[in-house]
């Protein structure tokens, strides 16, 4: 879902403007700028990218409601909503990583013991 239908939702949701959010929400998909696919996800849509979003925007967001007050709406809440809009629910970075190929070069072994290995593979 694109940045600005993320926005939209967390409005409808929360109260305010799409405008008020849609910061978060780039920041979210700023990884698209790497890989352009759905394993751009990979890189912040998890527990740890939630909390990042949190110590980066802060706890809160402070958003004017309709009659002219204010609310604050937990950031983290923002990012969950994110992730789970995207995905259906919020895995942890683990849950990617259990998923990838380990390639050789990623063990940091001596090229003779690499060698070795890839001869029986």
């Amino acid at each position: 879902m694109h940045p600005y239908y993320h926005a939209l939702s967390s409005a409808k949701k929360h109260g305010g403007k799409w405008q008020d959010y849609i910061e978060i929400h780039n920041w979210f998909d700023e990884s698209k700028a790497s890989i352009g696919d759905f394993r751009h996800r990979a890189l912040r849509h998890h527990t740890e990218g939630i909390f990042l979003c949190e110590r980066i925007y802060g706890l809160t967001l402070k958003i004017k409601t309709s009659n002219m007050t204010y609310k604050m709406i937990p950031t983290r809440l923002i990012g969950e909503q994110h992730v789970t809009e995207d995905l259906g629910f919020i895995p942890t970075v683990k849950d990617y990583l259990k998923e990838m190929n380990v390639a050789v070069w990623m063990t940091k072994q001596p090229k003779e013991t690499r060698k070795l290995k890839d001869e029986f593979l």
